[in-house]
């Protein structure tokens, strides 16, 4: 932990204009603590924490983590007392995540599992922070056929060679990089293994099954299963996830690496029927192309997250469309203006 308690935190959130991350930034404000947010907008966007960017403890550095960068020396920031104070958490979520322009970042990618993360523990090591990496199922490898769930204790298997291994061998190496740091100067580094999440501010017309599967319903389009008919997935919200990942920050003792997700299996028409309903929609369900990075992955077993942070997963998946429909309705007003 920091050397010093504040009441107020200097928290900083890399990849934090992101969907997880700027629900992260939203529920640190509403919390009270100054939050420094780092993004690049390589799959992000500005209109994420435009509510934000007028709140004085809010601050936004637009800087790829995968260079070198000096918190310290930034005028933007003078306010939050760095070099007196430091900063107390680092909530490490920067990774591009782009499902259909996949191939585009790749080397991105890569840099950000290995260079990026050394920009980010170096600076844990630094102000003395307690870091939290936002992980990923990938680490377990491809599903199994006869038991999908995993528990943290299970050895994934990954093809180190596949057209998408920067991404998931990329998020093995990253958590081998925390254990590491943590080993060797002793500072408090956490993991969070994050399973598909859906909710607001998912990015749009990429690939991603729930706003894509929605945004296609408002226009009366066909909803396209990407991984076809037999496609199965597990589903969290998104308030669900940054409850977690506050908690796992929060504890005193380090559980180990956690499954953040839901353990309810759901295939794609189930979901893609959900939405129809929801939304009164005439289109139709066909079949399409898979992507290399949309894989079915395996379900969470999160029996260790609920007895180590008190945690369960609140939000109904009914509910939790409703809500992401409600946001993708005005995003879609928003980008018709334009």
């Amino acid at each position: 932990m920091s050397q010093y308690t504040f009441e107020t935190k200097n928290i900083l959130v890399t990849g934090g204009a992101g969907f997880i991350g700027s629900h992260l930034c939203e529920r640190l404000l509403r919390e009270g603590h100054r939050v420094i947010c780092i993004d690049n907008f390589a799959t992000s966007h500005v209109r994420n924490i435009d509510p934000f960017l007028q709140n004085p403890n809010f601050r936004f550095i637009r800087h790829d983590i995968n260079q070198a960068f000096n918190l310290d020396t930034m005028r933007e920031l003078a306010a939050f007392k760095l070099p007196f104070q430091g900063v107390q958490e680092i909530y490490h979520l920067a990774c591009p995540t782009s499902i259909q322009k996949f191939d585009q970042h790749k080397i991105q990618t890569l840099l950000s599992n290995s260079v990026g993360n050394y920009h980010v523990l170096e600076l844990a090591v630094k102000y003395r922070s307690s870091i939290l990496l936002g992980s990923s199922s990938v680490v377990y490898g491809a599903r199994h056929s006869d038991d999908p769930f995993v528990t943290e204790d299970q050895m994934g298997v990954v093809d180190h060679m596949t057209p998408r291994s920067c991404y998931d061998e990329g998020k093995r190496f990253s958590e081998t990089m925390f254990e590491t740091y943590r080993q060797v100067h002793n500072i408090e580094a956490r993991i969070a293994r994050i399973f598909r999440t859906y909710g607001p501010r998912m990015p749009i017309n990429d690939g991603h099954l729930v706003p894509d599967f929605i945004l296609n319903a408002l226009e009366n389009k066909d909803i396209v299963l990407y991984g076809g008919e037999n496609f199965h997935s597990s589903l969290i919200y998104v308030t669900d996830v940054v409850d977690a990942l506050m908690r796992l920050m929060a504890v005193q003792e380090d559980p180990g690496p956690l499954n953040i997700g839901s353990d309810i299996d759901l295939s794609l028409r189930d979901v893609a029927e959900a939405i129809l309903d929801l939304t009164g929609s005439s289109s139709k369900i066909v079949e399409g192309e898979g992507f290399d990075f949309l894989s079915e992955l395996s379900l969470p077993r999160t029996q260790r997250a609920k007895e180590a942070l008190g945690w369960l997963p609140l939000v109904q998946f009914k509910d939790g469309l409703e809500e992401t429909i409600s946001d993708l309705k005005a995003a879609k007003l928003l980008l018709s203006s334009f």
